[in-house]
């Protein structure tokens, strides 16, 4: 027997703003939203990250 969970929804992607890792070893990054600092650190490597847009997932 088997089970179907069937089609799933396309999840809509959106332009969110986001920190970026400068670390060139790195891929770190987070949703600007998620940060509790105007200038965070990475929290993988802890060096200084970037503001850009990515376009990712909608979260709600």
């Amino acid at each position: 027997m088997s089970f179907s969970r069937g089609p799933r929804e396309p999840v809509p992607e959106v332009e969110t703003n986001v920190w970026s890792c400068t670390s060139d070893d790195c891929q770190g990054w987070m949703r600007e939203s998620f940060s509790f600092a105007e200038e965070p650190t990475c929290p993988l490597c802890s060096s200084a990250m970037n503001r850009e847009v990515r376009v990712i997932p909608e979260m709600k």
